[in-house]
Protein backbone atom coordinates (compact mmCIF):
# COMPACT_ATOMS: atom_id res chain seq x y z
CA UNK A 1 0.00 0.00 0.00
CA UNK A 2 1.21 3.52 -1.16
CA UNK A 3 2.30 5.32 2.20
CA UNK A 4 0.15 8.57 2.31
CA UNK A 5 2.12 11.75 1.38
CA UNK A 6 2.33 14.80 4.00
CA UNK A 7 2.69 18.27 2.78
CA UNK A 8 5.57 20.46 3.73
CA UNK A 9 3.83 22.42 6.56
CA UNK A 10 2.71 19.44 7.98
CA UNK A 11 5.89 17.84 8.00
CA UNK A 12 7.46 21.04 9.26
CA UNK A 13 4.99 21.26 12.41
CA UNK A 14 5.03 17.50 13.24
CA UNK A 15 9.40 18.22 13.22
CA UNK A 16 9.00 21.27 15.32
CA UNK A 17 6.89 18.91 17.93
CA UNK A 18 9.58 16.68 18.00
CA UNK A 19 12.39 18.73 18.62
CA UNK A 20 10.62 20.85 21.26
CA UNK A 21 10.06 17.28 23.14
CA UNK A 22 13.49 16.09 22.53
CA UNK A 23 14.95 19.59 23.98
CA UNK A 24 12.44 18.92 26.64
CA UNK A 25 13.89 15.64 27.49
CA UNK A 26 17.28 16.91 27.11
CA UNK A 27 16.95 19.22 29.86
CA UNK A 28 15.02 16.97 32.04
CA UNK A 29 11.85 19.67 32.07
CA UNK A 30 9.58 18.97 34.50
CA UNK A 31 5.90 18.65 33.94
CA UNK A 32 5.09 22.28 33.96
CA UNK A 33 7.62 22.50 30.89
CA UNK A 34 6.15 19.59 29.34
CA UNK A 35 2.45 20.62 29.36
CA UNK A 36 3.50 24.31 27.95
CA UNK A 37 4.67 22.29 24.72
CA UNK A 38 1.87 19.56 24.28
CA UNK A 39 -0.62 22.70 24.46
CA UNK A 40 1.14 23.99 21.85
CA UNK A 41 1.12 21.03 19.76
CA UNK A 42 -2.77 20.82 20.35
CA UNK A 43 -3.06 24.20 18.81
CA UNK A 44 -0.26 23.76 15.85
CA UNK A 45 -1.38 20.03 15.30
CA UNK A 46 -4.50 19.43 15.85
CA UNK A 47 -5.93 22.83 15.15
CA UNK A 48 -7.50 23.58 18.72
CA UNK A 49 -7.99 27.21 19.70
CA UNK A 50 -6.16 26.74 23.27
CA UNK A 51 -8.31 30.31 24.85
CA UNK A 52 -11.56 28.64 23.39
CA UNK A 53 -10.90 24.88 23.81
CA UNK A 54 -8.84 23.83 26.32
CA UNK A 55 -9.66 24.63 30.24
CA UNK A 56 -5.94 24.44 32.17
CA UNK A 57 -6.49 22.23 35.38
CA UNK A 58 -10.12 20.89 35.01
CA UNK A 59 -11.30 20.43 38.49
CA UNK A 60 -12.96 17.30 38.99
CA UNK A 61 -15.17 16.08 42.43
CA UNK A 62 -15.10 13.03 43.22
CA UNK A 63 -15.62 11.13 46.55
CA UNK A 64 -12.45 12.69 48.47
CA UNK A 65 -11.15 15.76 47.38
CA UNK A 66 -11.50 17.87 44.53
CA UNK A 67 -8.62 16.65 41.97
CA UNK A 68 -7.56 18.42 38.86
CA UNK A 69 -7.01 16.85 35.48
CA UNK A 70 -4.33 19.04 33.19
CA UNK A 71 -6.15 19.80 30.16
CA UNK A 72 -10.29 19.29 29.66
CA UNK A 73 -11.03 19.61 25.59
CA UNK A 74 -14.52 20.99 24.69
CA UNK A 75 -15.91 22.41 22.14
CA UNK A 76 -17.60 25.62 21.39
CA UNK A 77 -21.30 24.16 21.95
CA UNK A 78 -20.10 22.40 25.10
CA UNK A 79 -21.71 22.54 28.18
CA UNK A 80 -18.49 23.65 30.60
CA UNK A 81 -18.82 20.85 32.70
CA UNK A 82 -19.47 18.32 30.20
CA UNK A 83 -15.37 18.17 28.37
CA UNK A 84 -15.14 15.74 25.81
CA UNK A 85 -11.84 14.65 26.35
CA UNK A 86 -9.64 14.90 29.15
CA UNK A 87 -5.96 15.20 29.12
CA UNK A 88 -3.58 13.90 31.65
CA UNK A 89 -0.05 14.68 31.45
CA UNK A 90 3.42 13.68 32.67
CA UNK A 91 6.77 15.08 32.69
CA UNK A 92 8.38 14.13 28.95
CA UNK A 93 10.82 11.50 30.60
CA UNK A 94 8.51 9.52 32.90
CA UNK A 95 7.36 6.29 31.16
CA UNK A 96 3.80 6.14 31.17
CA UNK A 97 2.42 3.36 33.55
CA UNK A 98 -0.77 1.67 34.28
CA UNK A 99 -1.31 4.29 37.88
CA UNK A 100 -1.11 7.23 35.42
CA UNK A 101 -4.38 5.68 33.08
CA UNK A 102 -5.97 4.42 36.28
CA UNK A 103 -5.72 8.26 37.78
CA UNK A 104 -6.93 9.86 34.88
CA UNK A 105 -9.92 7.34 34.05
CA UNK A 106 -10.87 8.19 37.71
CA UNK A 107 -11.72 11.55 36.51
CA UNK A 108 -13.06 10.79 33.31
CA UNK A 109 -15.71 8.44 35.40
CA UNK A 110 -16.44 10.73 37.81
CA UNK A 111 -16.63 13.56 35.12
CA UNK A 112 -19.05 11.17 32.53
CA UNK A 113 -16.61 11.52 29.60
CA UNK A 114 -15.99 8.86 27.42
CA UNK A 115 -12.60 9.86 26.08
CA UNK A 116 -8.95 10.34 27.69
CA UNK A 117 -5.86 10.73 26.29
CA UNK A 118 -2.58 10.14 28.62
CA UNK A 119 0.81 11.64 27.13
CA UNK A 120 4.55 12.71 28.42
CA UNK A 121 4.66 14.59 25.03
CA UNK A 122 6.99 11.50 23.46
CA UNK A 123 4.28 8.22 23.92
CA UNK A 124 0.54 8.92 23.33
CA UNK A 125 -2.87 6.90 24.57
CA UNK A 126 -6.07 7.23 23.28
CA UNK A 127 -8.55 5.68 26.22
CA UNK A 128 -12.32 5.17 25.48
CA UNK A 129 -14.42 4.61 28.68
CA UNK A 130 -17.54 2.47 28.65
CA UNK A 131 -19.89 3.53 31.21
CA UNK A 132 -20.97 -0.27 32.48
CA UNK A 133 -21.31 -1.97 36.02
CA UNK A 134 -18.10 -1.28 36.47
CA UNK A 135 -16.82 1.20 33.90
CA UNK A 136 -14.16 -0.23 31.63
CA UNK A 137 -11.22 1.45 30.09
CA UNK A 138 -9.85 0.53 26.56
CA UNK A 139 -6.65 1.39 24.82
CA UNK A 140 -8.33 2.46 21.25
CA UNK A 141 -4.90 3.44 19.87
CA UNK A 142 -1.41 4.32 20.54
CA UNK A 143 1.75 6.39 19.34
CA UNK A 144 5.16 7.80 19.46
CA UNK A 145 6.18 11.39 18.16
CA UNK A 146 9.62 10.45 18.36
CA UNK A 147 9.45 6.89 16.59
CA UNK A 148 6.74 6.85 14.33
CA UNK A 149 6.82 8.02 10.90
CA UNK A 150 5.13 11.29 9.70
CA UNK A 151 1.89 9.25 8.25
CA UNK A 152 1.20 7.22 10.86
CA UNK A 153 1.64 10.40 12.92
CA UNK A 154 -0.25 12.57 10.61
CA UNK A 155 -3.32 9.63 11.00
CA UNK A 156 -3.04 9.50 14.52
CA UNK A 157 -3.08 13.58 15.58
CA UNK A 158 -5.96 13.81 13.37
CA UNK A 159 -8.38 11.24 15.74
CA UNK A 160 -7.86 13.61 18.36
CA UNK A 161 -7.93 16.81 16.35
CA UNK A 162 -10.59 19.63 16.13
CA UNK A 163 -11.94 18.89 12.69
CA UNK A 164 -12.64 15.27 13.14
CA UNK A 165 -13.99 16.02 17.11
CA UNK A 166 -16.34 18.07 15.73
CA UNK A 167 -17.53 15.76 13.00
CA UNK A 168 -18.34 13.48 15.52
CA UNK A 169 -15.34 11.09 14.39
CA UNK A 170 -14.30 9.66 17.99
CA UNK A 171 -17.77 8.26 17.91
CA UNK A 172 -17.82 6.82 14.72
CA UNK A 173 -13.97 5.19 15.48
CA UNK A 174 -16.01 3.75 18.76
CA UNK A 175 -18.18 1.99 17.16
CA UNK A 176 -16.14 0.65 14.59
CA UNK A 177 -13.58 -0.67 17.25
CA UNK A 178 -16.62 -2.15 19.60
CA UNK A 179 -17.95 -4.15 16.24
CA UNK A 180 -14.25 -5.63 15.69
CA UNK A 181 -14.55 -6.76 19.32
CA UNK A 182 -12.77 -10.20 20.02
CA UNK A 183 -16.31 -11.08 21.13
CA UNK A 184 -18.07 -9.93 17.97
CA UNK A 185 -15.76 -11.37 15.99
CA UNK A 186 -15.92 -15.05 17.27
CA UNK A 187 -19.70 -14.13 17.17
CA UNK A 188 -19.61 -14.57 13.36
CA UNK A 189 -16.51 -16.84 13.04
CA UNK A 190 -18.38 -18.89 14.43
CA UNK A 191 -21.77 -18.75 13.27
CA UNK A 192 -24.03 -21.69 11.01
CA UNK A 193 -23.12 -20.27 8.18
CA UNK A 194 -19.33 -19.42 8.53
CA UNK A 195 -18.71 -22.61 9.71
CA UNK A 196 -20.74 -24.50 6.50
CA UNK A 197 -18.95 -21.88 4.37
CA UNK A 198 -15.45 -22.89 5.93
CA UNK A 199 -16.59 -26.61 5.31
CA UNK A 200 -17.03 -26.29 1.54
CA UNK A 201 -13.84 -24.30 0.86
CA UNK A 202 -11.65 -26.83 2.63
CA UNK A 203 -13.52 -29.34 -0.06
CA UNK A 204 -12.77 -27.30 -2.79
CA UNK A 205 -9.87 -26.20 -2.39
CA UNK A 206 -8.26 -28.84 -0.02
CA UNK A 207 -10.24 -31.78 -1.19
CA UNK A 208 -10.68 -32.80 2.71
CA UNK A 209 -13.35 -33.05 4.62
CA UNK A 210 -13.96 -32.34 7.73
CA UNK A 211 -16.61 -31.45 10.35
CA UNK A 212 -17.95 -28.32 12.19
CA UNK A 213 -16.79 -29.91 15.40
CA UNK A 214 -13.24 -30.28 13.82
CA UNK A 215 -13.27 -26.43 12.87
CA UNK A 216 -14.65 -25.02 16.17
CA UNK A 217 -11.78 -27.02 18.00
CA UNK A 218 -8.93 -25.78 15.45
CA UNK A 219 -10.29 -22.29 15.94
CA UNK A 220 -9.74 -23.48 19.51
CA UNK A 221 -6.51 -23.67 19.27
CA UNK A 222 -5.57 -20.78 17.57
CA UNK A 223 -7.12 -18.57 20.05
CA UNK A 224 -4.95 -17.40 23.27
CA UNK A 225 -6.29 -17.80 26.91
CA UNK A 226 -8.35 -14.65 26.70
CA UNK A 227 -10.23 -15.15 23.52
CA UNK A 228 -10.58 -18.91 24.51
CA UNK A 229 -12.91 -17.35 27.44
CA UNK A 230 -14.73 -15.28 25.47
CA UNK A 231 -15.35 -18.55 23.27
CA UNK A 232 -17.19 -20.03 26.02
CA UNK A 233 -19.78 -17.57 26.43
CA UNK A 234 -20.75 -17.87 22.47
CA UNK A 235 -23.80 -20.31 21.70
CA UNK A 236 -22.15 -22.42 18.72
CA UNK A 237 -24.78 -23.34 16.26
CA UNK A 238 -23.40 -26.06 14.53
CA UNK A 239 -25.04 -26.59 10.63
CA UNK A 240 -26.53 -30.13 10.43
CA UNK A 241 -24.74 -32.82 8.39
CA UNK A 242 -26.58 -34.46 5.76
CA UNK A 243 -27.07 -37.81 6.28
CA UNK A 244 -25.29 -40.10 3.80
CA UNK A 245 -28.27 -42.65 2.19
CA UNK A 246 -26.89 -46.25 1.57
CA UNK A 247 -27.03 -47.81 -1.46
CA UNK A 248 -29.60 -50.28 0.21
CA UNK A 249 -31.15 -48.12 1.26
CA UNK A 250 -32.13 -45.67 -2.50
CA UNK A 251 -32.83 -49.26 -4.32
CA UNK A 252 -35.97 -50.22 -0.90
CA UNK A 253 -37.25 -46.06 -2.52
CA UNK A 254 -36.85 -47.01 -6.31
CA UNK A 255 -38.54 -50.18 -5.88
CA UNK A 256 -41.22 -48.92 -3.69
CA UNK A 257 -41.73 -46.12 -5.92
CA UNK A 258 -42.14 -48.10 -8.86
CA UNK A 259 -44.26 -50.11 -6.85
CA UNK A 260 -46.70 -47.44 -6.23
CA UNK A 261 -46.85 -46.18 -9.96
CA UNK A 262 -47.96 -49.88 -10.76
CA UNK A 263 -50.73 -49.56 -8.04
CA UNK A 264 -51.66 -46.10 -9.48
CA UNK A 265 -51.64 -47.40 -13.25
CA UNK A 266 -53.97 -50.44 -12.39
Amino acid sequence: MARQKIDKETRKVLNEARKMIEDTMKADGNEAETRRRVERMFSSIMGYDVFKHITREHAVKGAGETEYCDFAIQLEDDKPDKPIILVELKRATTDLAKKHLKQVSSYAINKGCEWVVLTNGREWQLHHISFGQPPQTKLVTFWNLLEDNPTKLMKSFELISYRNVKKGGLNRLWRKQDVLSTRNLLEVILSEDSLRYTRREFKRSKGVTVTPEDLVGAFRRLLNESANNEMEGIKIALPERKRRRTATARKTDTMTCSDETSITGT
